[in-house]
């Protein structure tokens, strides 16, 4: 019995993973990660990263981050609390969806995880109060090559499900694309 279903979304290489359960009166067993399953997809990637995120208030918005190569990652972004709105936006250069974004909505009871690709920007709403995101990294985090694009840019267009009552100054600080904007180069 294999423990995924891996399905693809509108966005090339961008995909939805949904986790098979094992359940009975006493509960569910999941697995969240196995290399050996995820092979096709991770290829010689490694796991090199774990990161836990708590959200406190429902409509919140954390996003719209990237790493610059030579540290850009696979993420691999599931919700363990709640439900979020989680957004991927294809920022690779020579990619035929370019600046097209997709949305998933995450929860702790549908057991879907959505996996970013390296050159993708990624980022969520809270759709309920006390969410918690678990992201799997294929790159450590590099201070030095981290940005982001501001989630509220017009040029993306970006439908939120829930006006944004709140975005840190830091991602309210991040740029608006311009048309100088060429993506990332792999």
């Amino acid at each position: 019995m294999t423990r995924f279903d891996i399905e693809p979304t509108p966005l090339a290489d961008l995909m939805l993973l949904k986790r098979n359960i094992i359940g009975d009166h006493r509960g569910y067993f999941e697995r969240l990660f196995c290399h050996t399953e995820l092979e096709p997809l991770l290829g010689k990637r490694a796991i090199v990263q774990i990161n836990h995120s708590y959200t406190a208030r429902e409509a919140t918005v954390r996003g719209m981050h990237f790493q610059h190569p030579p540290h850009a990652e696979l993420k691999m972004v599931c919700c363990l609390r709640g439900k979020v709105f989680d957004v991927a936006i294809d920022l690779r250069h020579d990619s035929k969806t370019f600046l097209k974004w997709h949305g998933e909505t995450l929860t702790a009871e549908n057991w879907h995880t959505l996996i970013i690709p390296e050159g993708f920007a990624h980022g969520f709403q809270t759709l309920t109060d006390d969410c918690e995101l678990l992201y799997l990294h294929t790159a450590a985090y590099a201070p030095t090559a981290e940005a982001g694009i501001n989630p509220l840019d017009p040029r993306l267009g970006i439908t939120w499900p829930h006006p944004i009552k709140d975005l840190s100054d830091r991602d309210a600080g991040h740029p608006f694309l311009t048309d100088s904007f060429a993506g990332l180069y792999l």
